[in-house]
């Protein structure tokens, strides 16, 4: 396995293959850098260097009890840059990923990023409070708090269905990709996947929208039942400074996977233009 072992001790699994320009793929909650295969092996095809990592307590890495939260995410990826030593990258957040990009590219990547996509991501910030009252309440979160900590196994195979929009009327349900979904998130710390509840949902990332003027591609699902699209991508959009916006009637928070095809074509428009 490939490893690199933090500065304080923690060890991050990670994918790296192919030459050319990179790519690095930051997974959503509570996955692995597996969610990323459509496009690793997509990208990769198209004469890409692809790298995807399990962030902290996630997938292989170290299931350690400390550092849960978008700071440190984000100070690990800069490490995990630094020793790859990847320059002109564009990196690519689904989810929680998406903040994890945007602190990253905001706080430490500076003069090695040269594009950056937010997938569904939770930016701007997702919690309900009085100067995002539209977001989603704390209760919700609560309850998904409560699940992970207390019934973790069955939880995991519950959420695919609105992850995926598989409780849609004449959904196309795969039952690989559920389980492709549980596996990846029971490989993962309880631990840490507790704690990222209140890194994704409660960070909020104005200021890091605000702060970058790397060209910045935001897509998201009109249909994402995980992230709403209406208070966070349709927002993030417009605190960007060097910001475009693809919104996808029908799509739901997992598109990557259920929709690869569209998604692949869109980011590689975006990586050549």
């Amino acid at each position: 396995m490939s490893t690199i072992t933090l500065k304080d001790g923690t060890e991050i699994y990670y994918k790296d293959w192919g030459k050319g320009q990179p790519v690095f793929f930051h997974h959503g909650w509570p996955l692995s850098g597996d969610d990323w295969d459509a496009q690793m092996f997509f990208f990769l095809e198209q004469g890409y260097r692809v790298i995807a990592h399990d962030r902290r307590g996630h997938g292989r890495s170290s299931q350690v009890a400390e550092g849960h939260n978008m700071d440190t995410y984000a100070s690990d990826v800069a490490e995990i840059v630094e020793a790859l030593d990847l320059k002109d990258a564009i990196h690519v957040g689904h989810s929680t990923g998406g903040g994890e990009v945007i602190r990253y590219v905001a706080k430490h990547g500076k003069g090695r990023v040269a594009k950056a996509v937010l997938i569904s991501a939770v930016t701007p910030i997702m919690v309900q409070n009085e100067n995002n009252p539209n977001g989603v309440p704390i209760s919700v979160f609560d309850d998904i708090r409560n699940n992970t900590a207390k019934n973790r196994q069955q939880f995991f195979i519950d959420i695919t269905f609105p992850f995926y929009g598989y409780n849609r009327e004449g959904a196309n349900v795969s039952e690989g990709i559920q389980r492709n979904w549980w596996r990846q998130g029971m490989m993962g710390s309880v631990k840490a996947h507790y704690d990222c509840i209140k890194a994704f949902s409660e960070t909020d990332f104005t200021e890091d929208l605000k702060s970058v003027d790397i060209p910045v591609l935001v897509m998201h699902g009109e249909d994402d039942q995980i992230v709403p699209f209406e208070t966070t991508g349709k927002v993030a959009a417009t605190l960007l400074k060097n910001g475009k916006l693809i919104s996808y009637p029908g799509f739901p928070h997992g598109m990557p996977t259920t929709e690869a095809e569209t998604i692949n074509k869109d980011l590689l428009e975006f990586f050549k233009s």
